[in-house]
C-alpha cells in the first residue's frame, strides 16, 4: 500500500509494544507469576477426532404398545391405509392443512424470480433458459440446492403476496414436473434434495398447488416422493442429507391422510439421524456453521407443521433446537453474522437472527464448546473466536478445511482478523477452481510450515491425513494490567512430516484493547531434527482496514474504518519480516471481497522456535 493513502496509520511505534512482547508466554514461571491469586484454570484436555465428537443419543417418542407394532409393519412395508383404516373406502389425496413457517426467505432472490431469473449467490441464471432434468449435469451444487431442492419457494413467498407469486411458482414448478416426470438418479434424487423438496412442497403448498390440474400432479408427486424416501432414506450420503429426508417424511406424516403410521416410522429415524449428526454440546459434526443453520431450519419447519396440525412436537425435537443454537451463538461477531470457519462465508446478521428468532430459542453463545471445538473469548466490544480442536473426521466434512488452531477477531462489529472462507459457496461468485484453495491453511489466520496444509486437503469437499488430537487449556488469568483470558492449544498435524508440534496461546486482555500471542513450534519426538524450514504466520485483515508496514519491518499499523487505530508487532528478536499481501473474505452472500493480509515469515530451526506477537489498540 501507498505510504501516503490517505487516513494511512502513522508507524508503528515499537517501544509502545515492546513491554508486552517481552512476556514469554510458553515458560511455565512466567505464566505463574502473570495469574492472580483468584486465578480459575480449566484442566488441559486432549480433543480426538474419535472421541470429542460423540454422537448424542435422542429417544425416539415413547408409544403404545399398538403404535410400536404399527410403527414395525410401516418399516416392513405395510402401506400407512391398510394400518389406520383397513376396510374404510379410499382417502382422496390431499392435504390436511396450511403451514405457517416463521422462517423469511431471501426477499432479493424473490424479486429475480419475479423478473424471471435464479439468483444464487450473486449469479444470475434465466428461468426460461434452466435445464431442469434430473440428469442435467450443468448445475453447480448451490444451483442444484435451490433449483432441486426447491430452496426458491421460500424467497418468493417472502417478497410478494400469495396471489402475486402464483404464477411466477406455477411456470416453475410445472417446467420442473414436466423434466422429472418419475423418480430417477442424480442431483434431483440425491435424498438430500428429495427431502428439501417435498418439505417445500409441503410447506408451501398454496403457491404450487393454487389450480388444476398442477395440483393434482402436485399430490401425485407429493405421494410418489414420499414413497421414494420411505424407501431410500437410509442411502443419504451423510448425516445432514438424512436428517433432511426424515424430516420431510415426518411432514408427510403429519399433513397426508392416514399419515400416522409413517410419522411413527419417521420420527424415529429422525431422532437416531439427529443423534449422529450432533455431538453432546450441540455442535453438527462437520464442525460448519452452514451445517448448524440447514440443521436447525429443517427443525424450524417441522415444528411449524406440528403447529398446523395442532400437535406438540416430541420432546427430542425440542431439546434439539435448543442444542443447536448455543454454539451458533458463538460463532456471531460483534455485528451478529457468523465467522468463516469449515467453508462458510460471514453469514449476515439477518440470516442468523432471524433463523435464532424462527427457533423459539432465548439463550447465551457457550464460550468452551468442547466437542465443537471453538473457543469464544470477549472482552469489552471485542470477540474472539478460536478453533481448538481437530477437523472434522472425512464421513461428516464437506467443505472441510484445515483450519486448526486459527483465529478470528473483531472489535464493535469490525472484524480485524479473518479467515478467507467461502468454500461451501463454490460454484456461485466463487469459482470451484479456487475452493480448494480456500479449504487449506494458508486461507486461514494461522501459522503454516512450509507451504503445507496441517491437514490434507482432498478433493469433493473431503479431509485426508494430519491432525490428530488437539491439547487444549483454557484460563482467567491476572496480568498486572488486569485480568485477561488465556486459550493455549497445540495440534500434531505437522508431527509426522516436519516432526514439529505446533502449539499457540492467545492471551485477550478483558477490556478488549490488546491480544497477546505466541506461536510455538517444538519438536515432537525425543530429539528435533537438524536443519531449516520455512513458516508463515498469516494474519488476514478485515474488509476496509488500511495498513502500513513499520520500516524496521517488524509490525504494522491497521487504521479502521470507524477511525480507530491497532498496531502489530513481532517480538524485536524476530529474524524474519513482515509483510503485507493480497487475499480474499468471503462475505454471507458468497461474494469475494479483496482484502489484504500481514503476513509473518521468515526461516526456523527444525528443532523448533518460538514466535512472539502484538495486536494493541492505541489511544
Amino acid at each position: 500500500m501507498d505510504a501516503a493513502t490517505k487516513g494511512a496509520p502513522e508507524s508503528v511505534n515499537s517501544e509502545a509494544v515492546e513491554e508486552q512482547l517481552a512476556i514469554p508466554l510458553s515458560d511455565g514461571a512466567e505464566d505463574q507469576a502473570l495469574a492472580s491469586p483468584h486465578e480459575h484454570r480449566v484442566a488441559e484436555r486432549v480433543l480426538e477426532p474419535s472421541r470429542s465428537l460423540v454422537p448424542l443419543d435422542l429417544a425416539a417418542p415413547s408409544l403404545s404398545a399398538g403404535e410400536r407394532l404399527m410403527r414395525m409393519a410401516y418399516r416392513i412395508g405395510v402401506p400407512g391405509k391398510t394400518l389406520t383404516s383397513p376396510f374404510a373406502k379410499p382417502t382422496s389425496m390431499r392435504l390436511l392443512a396450511t403451514v405457517d413457517t416463521p422462517l423469511a426467505g431471501e426477499r432479493m432472490a424473490g424479486v429475480a424470480l419475479r423478473a424471471g431469473h435464479f439468483l444464487v449467490h450473486g449469479i444470475k441464471a434465466p428461468i426460461g433458459q434452466m435445464d431442469f432434468a434430473s440428469v442435467s449435469a450443468k448445475l453447480t451444487p448451490p444451483f442444484e440446492r435451490v433449483v432441486h431442492g426447491y430452496a426458491w419457494l421460500r424467497d418468493l413467498a417472502g417478497c410478494c403476496t400469495r396471489d402475486q407469486g402464483v404464477a411466477v411458482a406455477e411456470r416453475i414448478h410445472k417446467a420442473w414436473l414436466d423434466a422429472n416426470p418419475k423418480p430417477g438418479k442424480a442431483a434431483a434424487w440425491n435424498v438430500e434434495q428429495v427431502g428439501h423438496r417435498l418439505l417445500s412442497w409441503l410447506v408451501h403448498a398454496p403457491l404450487v398447488m393454487s389450480n388444476e390440474p398442477l395440483r393434482g400432479r402436485t399430490l401425485a408427486a407429493i405421494e410418489d416422493t414420499a414413497r421414494w424416501l420411505d424407501r431410500n432414506v437410509g442411502k443419504a450420503e451423510d448425516r445432514i442429507g438424512e436428517v433432511s429426508g426424515w424430516t420431510a417424511l415426518v411432514a408427510a406424516g403429519l399433513l397426508l391422510p392416514d399419515g400416522k403410521p409413517r410419522r411413527l416410522y419417521a420420527e424415529a429415524g429422525l431422532a437416531r439421524a439427529l443423534g449422529e449428526l450432533v455431538a453432546e454440546d450441540g455442535g453438527v459434526l462437520s464442525r460448519s456453521p452452514v451445517a448448524q443453520m440447514d440443521a436447525l431450519d429443517l427443525l424450524v419447519e417441522l415444528a411449524a407443521c406440528y403447529k398446523a396440525v395442532k400437535l406438540d412436537p416430541p420432546d427430542a425435537l425440542v431439546a434439539m433446537m435448543n442444542l443447536l443454537v448455543p454454539p451458533l451463538l458463538s460463532l456471531m461477531h460483534g455485528d451478529g453474522g457468523l465467522g468463516n470457519w469449515q467453508g462458510a462465508g460471514a453469514v449476515s446478521t439477518e440470516k442468523v437472527a432471524g433463523l435464532i428468532r424462527a427457533s423459539g430459542v432465548r439463550t447465551r453463545p457457550l464460550k468452551d464448546v468442547r466437542q465443537w471445538g471453538y473457543q469464544r473469548a470477549t472482552g469489552g466490544k471485542t470477540v474472539l473466536q478460536f478453533d481448538a480442536a481437530p477437523p472434522p473426521l472425512p464421513r461428516h466434512a464437506r467443505a472441510g478445511c484445515a483450519s486448526t488452531l486459527a483465529f478470528e477477531l473483531s472489535v464493535d462489529g469490525q472484524r480485524i482478523i479473518t479467515n478467507c472462507g467461502g468454500a461451501a459457496f463454490a460454484g456461485g461468485q466463487v469459482p470451484h477452481r479456487i475452493e480448494q484453495g480456500l479449504r487449506a491453511t494458508a486461507a486461514h489466520s494461522t501459522l503454516v510450515l512450509d507451504d503445507a496444509n496441517s491437514t490434507a486437503v482432498l478433493i469433493k469437499g473431503k479431509l485426508g491425513a494430519g491432525v490428530n488430537e488437539v491439547e487444549v487449556d483454557r484460563r482467567a488469568i491476572g496480568t498486572g494490567r488486569g485480568s485477561a483470558t488465556r486459550l493455549e492449544a497445540s495440534h500434531d498435524g505437522y508431527a509426522q512430516r516436519f516432526g514439529l508440534t505446533h502449539r499457540r496461546i492467545l492471551v485477550l486482555r478483558d477490556d478488549g484493547t490488546e491480544l497477546l500471542g505466541e506461536d510455538v513450534l517444538m519438536p515432537a519426538g525425543k530429539r528435533g531434527k537438524t536443519g531449516k524450514i520455512g513458516f508463515a504466520i498469516r494474519f488476514h485483515i478485515g474488509r476496509g482496514i488500511e495498513m502500513r508496514l513499520a520500516e524496521d519491518k517488524k509490525g504494522a499499523g491497521l487504521a479502521l474504518p470507524d477511525g480507530s487505530h491497532w498496531q502489530f508487532r513481532v517480538a524485536g528478536d524476530f529474524a524474519g519480516e513482515v509483510r503485507i499481501e493480497e487475499s480474499l473474505w468471503v462475505d454471507g452472500n458468497g461474494r469475494p471481497q479483496p482484502i489484504e493480509q500481514l503476513v509473518v515469515q521468515g526461516m526456523t530451526s527444525r528443532s523448533g522456535g518460538s514466535f512472539s506477537w502484538l495486536l494493541k489498540q492505541m489511544g
